[in-house]
């Protein structure tokens, strides 16, 4: 992270005053501004242009940033802006050292990062490009220069190019195939990485080898997993193929890693009620649906009301893993205790419509179709959230499911707590309903429909994590 120049740093402070910016927070504004100077540099983007600030905030998202996060530090991009243009009115001239990695000189800064290497542009303190009339007549010849021609620089190298339509393109691309947000957030953030590997190259001008050099710099560089290569292989096909509109070609020099036998990590009947003396409600309630139905995490997070029959003692999974639905049994040893969970549910429900709270979050255009439904109780969440969510463009409050960290924090810590020797989470309670349901010998086929697997092959793992009680010597049925 770069240094911000002293006289920009003095000016950028004062700004933060005058907009009563709490002074706690003066130092992530600073923060923000220093971020978005060192990423222009690195990836070779005007400082004083705004049409850079849709990039750095990809990149913000693709590090994971939160929303709130986001929007401070647009914020405090924004303020460096109304400095650069006030200072750029003045005509302030004043040599200030502008942070960089490597360069001719720590006072210029190309205008293009792949211009020319003798075509500098020389910045004033506030790191405003000034303007012709207060620029040496010795330097004009090489302003207008690299003035006119950045466009044809980057369409000739490929380096510094915007991929924002890009970024939109693959968005939309996912959504119209309703793919998961998941899904979406994955493949954005290695199309973020690997637009940083590439520097920004030109969309049009990528090819195979760029592709290839890539995948070697995953597995030689970064040394990734056999897994994380492969999603990057598969996130690349889907850019290319969909966003580019054009094929990969044939890769040749690069091997795809391939999955190394993986056998899951399975608790005993035992360890799991271990697990659940340490845990408190509503964890421990969640934790006996993800082992007594085999559920995923978000398939356990996303249940709504409507999805239990206590009747029939079914609960149906509705959109699991690729949209699909499928409907499980019950364990009749809970139903008592989810029925009490579903009484303390409707006290909650009836709290919520007194403080006028906009409902729950609906998927897709449900709530458009339905237009009261988020309020009726059968579409509450069966496990909500602690607290109430604000939305950002209407302001109002709507309750979201429990967040999967906390499930998560909970599993843990009741892990290490009952001080099993084994790498438990929420995921090995589905390997455990696997595995002990093929324990007591129930169809392979059976186990399939109800993991909701679209091919026994993915299934047949479990029969590493139990024992075989198969006879080798060959017998005639006739004589069983």
């Amino acid at each position: 992270m770069l240094a911000i120049p002293l006289n920009l740093q003095a000016r950028f402070e004062e700004s933060l005053r005058n907009k009563a910016i709490p002074h706690n927070l003066h130092w992530a504004y600073k923060k923000w501004l220093s971020y978005y100077l060192d990423f222009c540099n690195k990836y070779g983007f005007s400082r004083v242009s705004k049409e850079s600030l849709p990039q750095f905030i990809e990149k913000l998202k693709s590090k994971q940033q939160t929303h709130p996060q986001q929007e401070q530090a647009i914020k405090a991009i924004t303020l460096y802006y109304e400095i650069v243009g006030s200072a750029s009115q003045k005509g302030s001239v004043d040599k200030i050292p502008i942070p960089r990695n490597s360069g001719p000189s720590d006072n210029y800064e190309k205008t293009s990062s792949c211009g020319p290497p003798s075509k500098f542009v020389q910045y004033n303190n506030e790191g405003v490009r000034p303007s012709r009339e207060t620029v040496p007549a010795t330097n004009r010849v090489h302003e207008s220069a690299a003035v006119r021609l950045p466009t044809k620089t980057i369409i000739e190298t490929g380096k510094g190019a915007s991929w924002v339509s890009q970024f939109a393109s693959l968005e939309n691309e996912i959504r119209v195939r309703h793919y998961s947000p998941k899904t979406l957030k994955t493949y954005k953030g290695w199309m973020g990485k690997f637009q940083a590997f590439t520097r920004s190259k030109s969309p049009e001008l990528l090819s195979t080898d760029d592709v290839k050099a890539y995948l070697t710099h995953l597995a030689i560089k970064r040394k990734v997993a056999a897994s994380t290569q492969n999603q990057a292989f598969n996130a690349l096909l889907f850019f290319y193929r969909h966003v580019l509109k054009r094929e990969f070609g044939k890769i040749d020099g690069v091997v795809r890693a391939k999955h190394k036998p993986y056998v899951p990590v399975v608790l005993s009947r035992g360890e799991i009620d271990e697990v659940l003396k340490h845990l408190e409600p509503p964890y421990d309630l969640a934790v006996k649906l993800l082992y007594g139905c085999g559920l995923r995490l978000f398939e356990c997070l996303k249940i709504r009301v409507n999805w239990l029959n206590f009747d029939a003692g079914v609960i149906t999974v509705h959109d699991g893993k690729g949209k699909k639905d499928r409907t499980l049994p019950l364990p009749e040893t809970i139903i008592q205790e989810l029925r009490d969970h579903l009484e303390s549910l409707k006290k909650l429900h009836e709290k919520d419509l007194k403080r006028n709270y906009a409902g729950v979050f609906l998927m897709d255009a449900l709530e458009r179709k339905y237009i009261n439904a988020s309020k009726e109780f059968i579409w509450q969440w069966f496990f909500p959230a602690k607290q109430l969510t604000q939305e950002r463009d209407s302001g109002e409050y709507r309750r979201y499911h429990l967040h999967e960290t906390h499930l998560q924090k909970a599993i843990k810590k009741a892990v290490n707590k009952s001080k099993i020797c084994k790498r438990a989470t929420a995921h090995t309670f589905r390997h455990s309903f696997a595995s002990h349901l093929l324990q007591a010998n129930y169809d392979i086929r059976t186990i399939q429909e109800l993991l909701g697997h679209s091919d026994v092959r993915t299934t047949m793992i479990y029969t590493h994590t139990i024992k075989t009680n198969t006879i080798k010597d060959a017998k005639s049925p006739l004589d069983f």
